[in-house]
């Protein structure tokens, strides 16, 4: 018998609009046309999208406890039967697809395409347009940028106008000046014009300053700069060089991994723990809720996260819009509705909003490795991270349980991703990152400290207190990612057979789930 308790509330219909616009944008024109891994993360979608069909009409009753409705059995309520409540649930759910759908398609269409430089690409001698993000000093020592292109020079005085966007690396010497006019910034290179694996790419011999950023993005840079400086400067001892935790520290809070270690970068990717180094949720996280440990007090729950969503918008400012770190200040942001009660406390369903405004936004975004697996990563720890965790309820310590939960559903959720991409799993990852997570954690508050500390005299003994803890934080995360590296990884040839294992795996733990909670509850019937 099908009753009102069938209809499964979680099934939200910005859930299936987030759906439907994942899979027109990631489908568009066909699979084969944005290359293999947009292919996998729409295979992942599309599992998703049938749990989650299946799970709200009920049609599996080992699983989910429903059963197929009954028309003879079916209650009245107000003229209309439980069926048609259904059919009535089932076409909002498929109507607000068909919108995500068109979403999809239109986020897909407007997708800046190629370079155009308006000459053939092997005359092209030099480009000129706008700096689209802070430039990144690479491990061989030259630089990688953005350009918004505006116009192009070729052999033989040629000059024409051109459109899109465009990687240039920059000359080592290049980078300081740069990293001083910024993000905004009008430049002209000479260089060659190539093709690398993801498109054309401009290697650039010098570089030329055209017109300087807007005075707002001259602010941020200027801001930046000074910030970098601070956890540059060696305060305890002015003598022996920036200190040992600043590269880290400035790669925690802003973004910036230029001066990070080679190898404690590498020991990052081969603990299966680099997600930490990149902004997002975890970060924003720690600054938030030390902004909110100050000011909830005096202003209150609602107040307080209306200011800390401000805060927030102007952080991402600072650090630059990185996939991981957008996502997690819009749903920051959807969040502090829900605070005023604006909306309903659903963390799915806030994920869905913030994955349709993101990459309506920002259109091409979602065509990067960090985008998806952002979004794969958080689906999956509220999904099947919460299975998890209700499993492990009782049979391990809360703390532990939760971080571990959520650490298995991230990893489930990803590892078809990260198979395509680098034909290798690290297991280690979900027990390193827990350890990982924490030790940054504690490292970041003390950064911050160190920040806030600059800006007083304050005598050498206590400088000597920060850079003492800061550096043995610095040294424990160092010794915890480098002994998980030597774990060795799993090897992969296909990630088809781990994305056929992973949804395995996913039946299985709602199913385990599901066996689990019915027993509880018929234990608590007899208590």
């Amino acid at each position: 018998m099908l009753n009102s308790s069938a209809l499964n509330t979680s099934a939200h219909p910005v859930i299936f609009a987030a759906l439907g616009m994942a899979a027109a944008y990631y489908g568009y024109p066909r699979f084969t046309a944005v290359g293999g891994l947009p292919v996998l993360f729409g295979a992942l979608l599309a599992f998703t999208a049938a749990i989650a069909f299946f799970r709200t009409i009920r049609f599996y009753p080992a699983v989910s406890g429903g059963s197929l409705p009954v028309r003879a059995n079916v209650p009245k309520r107000g003229g209309f039967s439980a069926c048609s409540d259904l059919s009535a649930r089932i076409g909002i759910l498929l109507v607000a697809a068909a919108v995500g759908f068109a979403l999809g398609i239109a986020s897909r269409q407007s997708v800046a395409g190629a370079a155009h430089t308006g000459i053939s690409g092997e005359r092209v001698r030099a480009v000129s347009g706008i700096l689209r993000e802070d430039p990144r000093a690479l491990q061989s020592g030259a630089g990688l940028g953005t350009l918004e292109l505006r116009g192009c020079s070729g052999s033989g005085a040629l000059r024409a106008s051109a459109s899109g966007r465009l990687a240039v690396f920059f000359p080592t010497d290049a980078i300081p000046r740069l990293r001083e006019f910024g993000r905004g910034s009008e430049i002209y290179v000479d260089g060659t014009l190539s093709q690398g694996v993801r498109g054309q790419v401009f290697r650039a011999t010098s570089v030329h300053i055209v017109k300087p950023a807007p005075p707002l993005e001259q602010f941020r840079t200027g801001f930046r700069l000074a910030l970098l400086d601070t956890f540059s400067a060696n305060r305890a001892q002015p003598r022996s060089g920036a200190p040992v935790w600043g590269a880290l520290a400035s790669a925690l809070l802003l973004g910036v991994r230029d001066d990070l270690n080679t190898e404690f970068s590498a020991a990052f990717f081969n603990s299966g723990t680099s997600y930490i180094l990149a902004l997002s949720g975890m970060h924003l996280a720690v600054i938030s809720g030390i902004l909110a440990f100050f000011i909830r007090r005096p202003l209150g729950v609602r107040l307080a996260s209306l200011f800390g969503a401000v805060f927030i918008i102007l952080y991402v400012f600072l650090a630059g819009p990185q996939p991981s770190l957008v996502r997690a200040a819009i749903m920051y942001i959807i969040g502090t509705f829900a605070v005023w009660s604006l909306l309903k406390k659903h963390v799915l369903s806030i994920l869905s909003m913030a994955f349709i405004i993101q990459l309506t936004a920002q259109s091409e975004t979602g065509l990067s490795l960090s985008f998806m697996l952002s979004y794969a990563a958080l689906a999956g720890m509220v999904t099947l991270g919460g299975a998890f965790h209700s499993i492990f309820q009782g049979r391990m310590p809360e703390v532990l349980g939760k971080g571990l939960a959520a650490s298995l559903g991230a990893f489930i959720a990803t590892a078809p991703l990260v198979v395509f991409y680098f034909g290798s799993l690290r297991p280690i990852g979900i027990i390193a990152g827990l350890a990982a997570a924490f030790l940054c954690t504690l490292f970041m508050a003390a950064a911050l400290a160190v920040l806030v500390a600059s800006s007083a005299p304050l005598p050498l003994p206590l400088w000597n207190v920060f850079d003492g803890a800061l550096t043995l934080l610095y040294r424990a995360i160092e010794l915890t990612v480098s002994l998980a590296a030597r774990v060795p990884p799993l090897p992969f040839s296909q990630p088809v057979p781990v994305l056929i294992v992973s949804a395995a795996l996913w039946l299985a733990v709602l199913a385990i789930k599901k066996r689990d909670d019915t027993y509880r509850n018929n234990c608590a019937a007899f208590a």
